[in-house]
């Protein structure tokens, strides 16, 4: 047994002390490295059976605790990676290792170890990330707009209507009877990650509804209908999309509905015709897209693809709209200055706003300098006909380019818009969430219009798509912070009167609350110092903005570093040193930089929810680092592109970049816990009423352990009438609903896979409030794939139905 405890401390103390004496060359804490000679110390009086060992030990574990609380706080997850192992050993130490005159060294050994243990057991106790308190439960605004007409029983939109609240005032859910909830019923699509696909293939799809139809898309683009009461299927289309490894994501988030020409938006949707059954889907009748006639539409489905085409659907039997564009099918490629496969597609489905159908779409980040433009552009819902065009890298040349001229093209690689975009038919308006030109990281290609639009949102006239305004979140971004998220808009009561407002949450964690007819700051934004110096060809903005309502997180230190013990944390500590970091906006360099908040952002595209009648939003804020190292040309020729982790070319650039979350040696982040939040806010004050660590490690480690330490994620929340939140989001397999008013969580179920999608809810047509979810996964954070869409209700009982 002592040559096992001498082993034991010589071994762990020999890597402490090279460690930590490296640490220290590099300006990090010294104590790391006194900790290992501590532990080699007491190897050399085991071995020496000298009653000393256990004393000094006992005076070692008092010093680690002083140094533990005040380089971490009282914070258990913290504490508990730089005490744990020790007091682990301090348990060794008290077995017998042959000590002459041992049993008052014994004594207080287990004095010591028992005091220090239930000290840090106390700090389970406390939890100094959380915001205690409450939003308010009064009705602020008792005639909120909500968006376009549509009836509360619906879900029309992405985000329920084209004002992207992800609000619905049913209210038969309510947080006394939300955890009587089951499990009506479930579909599976069939639709499966291919061993060919990227990485990112995802499920996060919303789905919409009309009339008794609910319908959603599948990652590799299959357009299904299902029966809002009961699941069944009622037709499928599966586009024709195969894999290509050039493309970075391989989703699709949702479709859109219109309603007709003069139609009402909640018109309901005639009964399915019935379809000829196919015998290569599992759930029974299905029309695959070589199987389908096409006909003309009086109303339509549009879903964007992955190959870069929009589609026209017939609602009622899921054929092609042979009046729309080319049979249906509209190439978003036309006019595009470089064509390269895989490069440009449409993850988000497109808004409509009157006849005119406005489409944004994807540019690969990081490939290559010449890459397609990031032009926004209205079609004609009825025919397909080319509208506008809003390129920010040209933006007075709205205009329609003639579609069949080749000498007609868009600027190359120009900022584009990736998230759905939100319209206000009465203002006449459409609003951009504006992302980066690629390359993210490098800013000495762009034009004075692109530096102007870029990571921005932008205001245009839905009728010519002329720039109204335009309300910048990041200055020269280098950063690769896009407007992630749909705009959502609302009016509020603020002291001077009813506003239409626009809330716009961003990667870097500040969420801007905007005068949506002028652009103007309704909450105050202001200019903050911002870090300087990168490469020699490029520049970093001096300034950068910041709104009065954030959640951007704290900047890290070297005690923000973690891991399951000491030793894992002091390489992580050591990486951070080597590292450059001035905070926020650090800009990209050789040495390799740490981006906090990360690429991952603080927001993303799952956004907020509001409630227009309380004036208060419900969000997810995540705190993830990055890291991003800017590479010579010529050091990464031949480089294959990883997608948005990993080694990417920037071909034609002068660097390369290569960038990936901050991890320690066991794949966890190397910044202590807590990573993923659920809060709310509210949008009038700005004022942070609550805040509470959401999501456990259940699913993401071999053993079923559901730790909470707040786990990231990725999707979206939805607000009900009743004041009760769904989302899933977190990396663990669960679907949660939560207490609007004080951020409690009330219930949750299980899902098959991971839970990346965004909800909705409607009523059925026996008038029972449905809550459905896509369960199907995100391939690049590792949650369980799947093909799932699941709904649950409550028991009969329950609602009188």
């Amino acid at each position: 047994m002592r040559i096992i405890i001498t082993l034991a401390f010589a071994l762990i103390g020999a890597v402490l002390l090279a460690g930590g004496v490296y640490l220290a060359t590099l300006g990090g804490s010294p104590f790391i490295a006194v900790s290992g000679a501590a532990l080699l110390l007491v190897a050399v009086l085991v071995v020496a059976r000298s009653p000393w060992s256990r004393w000094f030990y006992a005076a070692f574990l008092i010093a680690l605790a002083v140094w533990s609380w005040r380089d971490s706080g009282y914070d258990w997850w913290a504490l508990a990676s730089r005490m744990g192992m020790f007091l682990i050993l301090g348990l060794l130490l008290l077995l017998p290792i042959g000590a002459r005159g041992n049993r008052p060294g014994r004594i207080a050994l287990f004095t010591v170890t028992a005091i220090t243990g239930i000290a840090l057991l106390g700090s389970l106790a406390t939890d100094p990330h959380e915001v205690k308190g409450a939003l308010s439960d009064q009705v602020a605004n008792a005639d909120p707009a909500m968006g376009p007409p549509g009836g509360p029983q619906d879900w029309l939109a992405y985000g329920r209507t084209s004002f992207g609240q992800r609000f619905s005032p049913l209210d038969q859910i309510t947080a006394e009877n939300v955890a009587s909830l089951d499990t009506a019923w479930t579909y599976r699509t069939g639709d499966v990650r291919l061993p060919e696909d990227t990485d990112e293939t995802t499920y996060q799809a919303t789905p919409i509804k009309v009339g008794n139809t609910l319908y959603l898309c599948t990652p590799h683009n299959w357009l299904v209908a299902l029966d809002a009461d009961t699941g069944a299927e009622r037709w499928v289309y599966k586009a024709a999309i195969g894999p290509l490894s050039q493309r970075q994501h391989q989703t699709c988030r949702g479709v859109s509905y219109w309603p007709g020409e003069g139609a009402a938006a909640t018109a309901t949707a005639p009964a399915p015709a019935v379809l000829p059954a196919a015998t290569d889907h599992p759930q029974g009748p299905a029309v695959s897209a070589d199987a389908q006639s096409s006909g003309p539409c009086t109303d339509r489905l549009f879903m964007p693809t992955s190959d870069a085409h929009m589609l026209a659907l017939n609602p009622q039997t899921g054929q092609l709209c042979s009046d729309f564009a080319d049979n249906g099918a509209l190439n978003l490629i036309h006019n595009m200055p470089f064509k390269q496969a895989g490069f440009y597609y449409s993850t988000s489905p497109p808004v409509i706003i009157g006849n005119a159908l406005v489409v944004g779409g994807a540019v690969n980040d990081n490939y290559d300098v010449n890459a397609p433009s990031g032009v926004i552009r209205a079609y004609d819902v009825r025919d397909g006909r080319l509208l506008w065009n809003w390129d920010s890298g040209n933006p007075d040349a709205t205009a329609p380019f003639d579609v069949n001229d080749p000498d007609q093209t868009y600027t190359p690689s120009s900022p584009n818009s990736w998230a759905p975009l939100s319209a206000d038919p009465e203002l006449g308006l459409v609003y951009v969430p504006m992302g980066n030109r690629t390359p993210d990281q490098l800013g000495m290609f762009r034009n004075e219009a692109e530096e102007t639009y870029s990571s921005s949102v932008v205001a245009l006239d839905a009728a010519t798509g002329q720039a109204r305004w335009v309300q910048q979140f990041v200055h020269h971004d280098l950063w690769d912070m896009d407007t992630p998220a749909q705009p959502t808009l609302l009016d509020l009561d603020m002291p001077g009167g009813r506003v239409p407002a626009l809330v716009v949450p961003t990667k870097q964690g500040d969420v801007y609350v905007l005068n949506r007819q002028t652009g103007a700051p309704i909450l105050p934004v202001t200019e903050r110092p911002a870090p300087q110096g990168t490469v020699p060809e490029d520049f970093a903005a001096p300034t950068q903005p910041v709104s009065a309502l954030s959640f951007e997180p704290e900047p890290l230190t070297e005690s923000s570093m973690w891991g399951a013990t000491l030793i894992d944390q002091l390489l992580c500590r050591i990486e951070f040193r080597k590292l450059r970091y001035e905070g926020r906006y650090t800009p990209p360099s050789l040495q390799g930089t740490l981006v906090h908040p990360g690429n991952f952002g603080v927001f993303n595209w799952g956004g907020i929810a509001v409630d227009p009648r309380r004036q208060v939003m419900f969000g997810m804020p995540l705190q993830l680092a990055f890291t991003s190292r800017l590479v010579p040309a010529e050091q990464a020729e031949g480089a294959t592109n990883s997608g948005e982790q990993g080694l990417n070319s920037n071909m034609g650039a002068p660097y390369a970049v290569e960038m990936g979350p901050f991890l320690s040696p066991l794949g966890v982040p190397c910044q202590q816990p807590p990573w993923g939040f659920v809060a709310g806010a509210d949008l009038r004050t700005g004022e942070i009423a609550w805040k509470h660590r959401n999501g456990t490690t259940l699913d993401m480690t071999p053993l079923p352990l559901a730790l909470p330490l707040g786990m990231p994620g990725i999707g979206g929340p939805i607000i009900t009438g009743s004041g009760v939140v769904f989302m899933a989001a977190a990396v663990d397999n669960y679907l949660r609903a939560y207490d609007l008013t004080t951020g409690r969580e009330l219930w949750r179920g299980r899902l098959p896979a991971g839970g990346q999608a965004t909800p909705m809810t409607y009523l059925d047509s026996q008038g029972r409030q449905m809550v459905v979810l896509v369960a199907g996964g995100h391939g690049s954070i590792g949650t369980d794939l799947g093909d799932h869409v699941l709904a649950w209700r409550l028991p009969a009982a329950t609602t009188g139905n």
